[in-house]
């Protein structure tokens, strides 16, 4: 089994997000701590967003995330900006969580993440093998499958196929937590849970207080050390997740392969619960994709400035609120209270950067100009009020 050291923090959940922001320094302050004292110890954290916001609030802290990061021992993962839900973020969306994502940890760190984490999503979209190839990611790892009410997942790796054809290779770690603490009673369910005996003989074990953060303790660290030859007990090393998934794509030479959805047997009021938030997301990926498109058009034929940094701030922040526990519905309600409010700034500010493109587009002459942002040809009728004939107004036409 290889031990990987792990903190899962919700981005949101039972707190809003300034609370996460002070989790995160106290995980990092611990595990950074933890690192100095046994340079066997490594720890993987996902969510470029959660670091970003070490960068602007701890720039102490993360100047310690930099140290070891260069040694090995502090390994981001995910490639996404955060944990984001696959289900209901369009494809443009989950597309911009790997941009947006990896190019952080490569600007930040120097390195190109190939693990997708998403130990605690609400179910995976057979659309997502295809975005974690093209994004330059190998492997998948998931723990929310082992939450299934009915059916029981039939492996634990396997060749995860999606609705294009293409295949990831992905470990759903049959310890069944993602925040274990290497007890007996674990490691004994894991061994006897594994899908894969008679073919395989690896897994991992994430280690660690998670959700709330914290990370792994000095008790675990030492237990993982013990654990590393002790008769009766899977052998346990200390890994990082490249490590186990190359030395897992080894052990097993010829895994299962499932095709489509990897459908989740619980939470499912996440396509019905807080409706607002979900307007909210998807009225603003409409509005990023309108404001992009009228702002290259007005930089291309007027050379207007792009405004590459307002956008770039909008897109996080929507990237932030498609947390697995923001836009499934399943936070406290000061979190949705919040988003809702942050969604309504956005719209704002789209609006205001659409409708400046447009009236640079449409010029000071007679007239109204309509602007169509299908990629295809549009008859329609304007909305009563949206403007006369003898104003420049811009109308847009939108899908």
């Amino acid at each position: 089994m290889s031990a990987t050291g792990h903190a899962h923090i919700d981005s949101a959940w039972l707190w809003p997000q300034r609370e996460t922001i002070r989790k995160v320094a106290r995980t990092v302050a611990n595990v950074t701590e933890l690192m100095t004292r046994d340079p066997a110890f490594t720890f993987a954290m996902s969510q470029a967003q959660q670091l970003a916001w070490l960068k602007q609030h701890h720039p102490d802290l993360f100047d310690r995330v930099r140290e070891h990061v260069r040694t090995g021992q502090f390994v981001p993962v995910g490639g996404m900006w955060v944990e984001s839900d696959t289900n209901l973020p369009g494809s443009e969306a989950l597309a911009r969580q790997f941009l947006h994502g990896k190019r952080f940890y490569l600007d930040e760190f120097g390195i190109d993440t190939q693990e997708v984490w998403l130990p605690d999503s609400f179910g995976y979209s057979g659309a997502l093998p295809q975005l974690v190839r093209h994004s330059g990611s190998r492997w998948f790892l998931t723990q929310k499958i082992s939450w299934n009410q009915t059916n029981k997942f039939p492996h634990h790796t396997f060749w995860w196929e999606g609705i294009d054809g293409t295949r990831v290779f992905t470990h759903f770690p049959p310890v069944d937590t993602y925040n274990a603490e290497l007890t007996g009673a674990e490691l004994a369910h894991a061994s006897r849970n594994f899908a894969e005996h008679g073919h395989a003989t690896r897994s991992l074990v994430p280690y660690g207080h998670g959700d709330g953060g914290g990370g792994p303790t000095r008790d675990m660290l030492a237990r993982a050390h013990r654990l590393a030859d002790l008769e009766g007990s899977p052998t346990v090393e200390l890994h990082s997740p490249a490590e186990f998934f190359t030395a897992a794509e080894a052990d097993h030479r010829d895994p299962a392969v499932w095709t489509g959805e990897l459908y989740l047997e619980f939470h499912r009021g996440t396509y019905t619960s807080q409706a607002r938030t979900k307007q909210g997301n998807r009225r603003s990926e409409h509005l990023l994709r309108e404001a992009e498109l009228w702002c290259t058009t007005a930089h291309t034929t007027l050379g207007h400035d792009y405004p590459h940094d307002t956008l770039d701030r909008l897109w996080k922040t929507v990237l932030l609120h498609q947390f697995h526990d923001i836009l499934p519905g399943s936070s406290i309600a000061w979190v949705h209270r919040e988003a809702e409010q942050t969604y309504q700034h956005v719209t704002a500010e789209l609006h205001e950067l659409i409708d400046h493109a447009q009236r640079a587009l449409a010029g000071t002459g007679p007239g109204t100009t309509t602007f169509n942002a299908t990629p295809h040809h549009h008859d329609g009728i304007p909305a009563l009020g949206a403007g006369t004939p003898t104003t420049a107004a811009a109308l847009a036409v939108r899908a």
